[in-house]
């Protein structure tokens, strides 16, 4: 399986996870094979636990990059799991470029959000990558 259809397959339980809070990464995954939606990949399990592992920061690293006077309950449901597991690969991931997370995620809000939604992906990964980038080159 391609990494893009893992991270769909991470897109699909990240964003189930919203409306259905109490379940659990593997028995949203369940439903899911046994719906025939799709059998989870190993990646967009390690990928969905992760994002849900760490929410609190990966919000955090949302709310940061906001524009003033935005709030987080602004972003729309599919752009907000999106984001996560965009922040989540580029903070966690290091087999991941970022720029490979940056364009995946931008994919993903082009196939299930409105063009607007897109643009407000990559401009916010966008400002999250330079924040990494300059924190990497002060570290170093």
């Amino acid at each position: 399986m391609k990494r893009s259809e893992a991270r769909e397959q991470a897109f699909v339980i990240v964003f189930e996870k919203e409306f259905n809070s109490e379940s659990t990464v593997d028995e949203i995954a369940a439903a899911a094979k046994e719906a025939e939606l799709f059998e989870t990949d190993k990646f967009a399990k390690r990928l969905s636990e992760a994002v849900f592992a760490d929410i609190e920061a990966l919000d955090k690293i949302i709310v940061e990059n906001l524009r003033a006077g935005w709030r987080i309950s602004r972003i729309s449901k599919v752009a907000l799991a999106i984001l996560r597991m965009a922040i989540c690969e580029m903070t966690q991931f290091d087999d991941v470029p970022v720029s490979v997370s940056i364009n995946e995620a931008v994919e993903l809000a082009k196939k299930y959000a409105p063009e607007t939604d897109a643009r407000f992906v990559n401009g916010l990964l966008s400002s999250v990558a330079k924040k990494l980038k300059a924190q990497a080159e002060e570290n170093a």
